[in-house]
């Protein structure tokens, strides 16, 4: 797998993600979005985000881990966030990331949604090429 990260001259360099990313490999791993659950299923942090977050990036972790991939196999997340401040939100989003990606920096959308299940703020999928 080889994932080559550009960055254009002629578009800004972002800190936490990359414009570009192109993807070589011979399998694609696809991880649903990954919510502020416990093993159980129940809502962790409740009206806490940044435990939300660092629950569900570990939780991205965890189901890379179970289809055999890395985090720095990841080309792209999605990142869903209830009414999302970006001046607010961006710090602890960013802190949650690097805790799972180090210096790795997939592309990656962030979304602002209205609404999710009560209580939750938070979800992240990811695509990998292993």
């Amino acid at each position: 797998m080889s994932l080559e990260l550009i960055n254009p001259d002629d578009l800004p360099t972002p800190e936490m993600y990359t414009q570009v990313v192109v993807a070589t490999g011979s399998r694609l791993v696809f991880v649903s979005g990954q919510q502020p659950e416990d093993i159980h299923g129940e809502l962790v942090g409740h009206g806490d985000f940044a435990a939300q977050a660092r629950l569900a990036f570990g939780n991205l972790g965890r189901a890379l881990r179970a289809a055999g991939a890395r985090p720095e196999q990841v080309c792209k997340i999605t990142i869903y966030i209830v009414d999302y401040k970006r001046d607010e939100h961006v710090p602890i989003i960013e802190e949650a990331q690097i805790a799972l990606f180090g210096d790795h920096k997939p592309a990656n959308v962030v979304v602002g949604v209205a609404i999710m299940s009560p209580g939750y703020l938070i979800e992240v999928d990811a695509i990998a090429v292993v």
